[in-house]
């Protein structure tokens, strides 16, 4: 049994085969799971959705015949177009780490793993943060959905333990067990899409390896970045509307609430088109620099190499040109729209401005926000 020859993952670890009886069987009766189901699809009979869930042994028939088909189920009321870019990169019989930038917190991995299931193509582990798991239920579903545990909510002393543990078990994933990982460039989604690679992921990423040179212990991760473009960010004004929130009281956090209500509307809101690009793998690139014999020269080497990646594959539509050519008072991008897309565009901001309810609303700040939002990925595109 794959778990017993490494019990110090056994905290953190995803779910195998054998673990579907008694985990996901029971979880075919949990209330709770209802009003989700029903969300997506309402008209679900649901003794016979459980009788289905029940009729499963493995987790990749879990992952093809119940989570793809309600992710993309999902995907079909709320995005326009959802497309995998770059499926030729992938070397068959090798495993990679698929770095990406980070816009949703539930649906960028669940997109990428449905995509590549429904596709005959293996899913990758999921790497998720113990603070969105809110209920045991919860926990058990993602980790049958390969995720595995990133352990937020422990004490300061613990961190470089648990951080080490992680690490190990994502090198032990990529190359013993030969599965891919996916995990975002930062913790946490990215408040004004300008998706920086944060250097304490790639730090902790490192740990793992046997090689004392950090670039040497990346490298045995086979990094292959994978750009996220959503159209449209369903979350974009709560996230303004947290800037001015933190600007007004630099004490301010977000709560469990908070949290659970980003997931939802990011799970339900209007995404537009939505593409996945998965870049090449980025060990050659590696190659080309010289030997260098310092930790923080090399993690920026690995950050800027990432992000190059991310921001040059990126894929932009005309509400980013319209916000960098109202946030810099510009015409440079008007080639890139009509007048019908700018007037479609403005309505999308100024509507999500409208949701915006908070004392002291600050209306030119929260919009400044909304346009660097959308204007970022060109600037970024523009500078890689």
């Amino acid at each position: 049994m794959e778990q017993n020859k490494h019990p110090e993952f056994e905290e953190i670890r995803c779910f195998y085969d054998e673990d579907v009886p008694s985990k996901l069987w029971p979880l075919a009766d949990e209330p709770a799971i209802e009003p989700f189901v029903k969300a997506v699809k309402p008209d679900l009979d649901m003794d016979k959705f459980r009788m289905q869930v029940k009729s499963l042994h493995t987790i990749k028939d879990f992952q093809e015949k119940i989570v793809a088909q309600f992710v993309l189920g999902l995907a079909k009321q709320t995005t326009d177009s959802l497309e995998l870019k770059g499926t030729e990169n992938i070397k068959a019989g090798r495993a990679a780490t698929y770095i990406t930038n980070h816009r949703d917190i539930v649906l960028d991995s669940a997109f990428l793993n449905s995509m590549l299931a429904v596709q005959g193509m293996d899913t990758a582990e999921i790497a998720i943060g113990d603070n969105l798991l809110a209920y045991d239920w919860i926990k058990d579903l993602v980790r049958l959905n390969k995720s595995f545990i990133v352990l937020r909510s422990v004490p300061v002393r613990q961190m470089l333990e648990v951080s080490k543990r992680l690490s190990a078990y994502i090198h032990y994933t990529i190359k013993e067990k030969k599965n891919p990982v996916w995990i975002a460039q930062r913790e946490g989604r990215s408040k004004d899409s300008s998706d920086q690679t944060q250097s304490s992921v790639i730090k902790m990423l490192a740990m793992g390896g046997e090689s004392r040179d950090l670039i040497q212990n990346i490298r045995q991760l086979n990094f292959q970045p994978v750009a996220l473009s959503y159209e449209f960010d369903p979350c974009d004004y709560l996230k303004a509307q947290e800037f001015q929130l933190k600007r007004d009281n630099p004490e301010w956090k977000k709560t469990k609430q908070d949290d659970l209500l980003s997931m939802a509307t990011g799970l339900r809101g209007y995404k537009g088109r939505v593409v996945f690009t998965i870049c090449p793998e980025i060990n050659d690139t590696f190659d080309t620099y010289p030997w260098i014999n310092d930790k923080n020269a090399q993690v920026n080497t690995v950050c800027q190499t990432v992000d190059k990646a991310l921001h040059s594959h990126m894929e932009l539509f005309p509400i980013n040109y319209v916000a960098y050519n109202l946030k810099y008072e510009t015409d440079k991008y008007a080639d890139k729209y009509t007048a019908e897309e700018e007037k479609k565009a403005l309505a999308y901001l100024n509507g999500q401005l409208a949701k915006i309810q908070i004392p002291n609303r600050d209306e030119a700040f929260l919009w400044e926000r909304l346009l660097t939002m959308y204007s970022n990925p060109v600037v970024n595109k523009e500078n890689a």
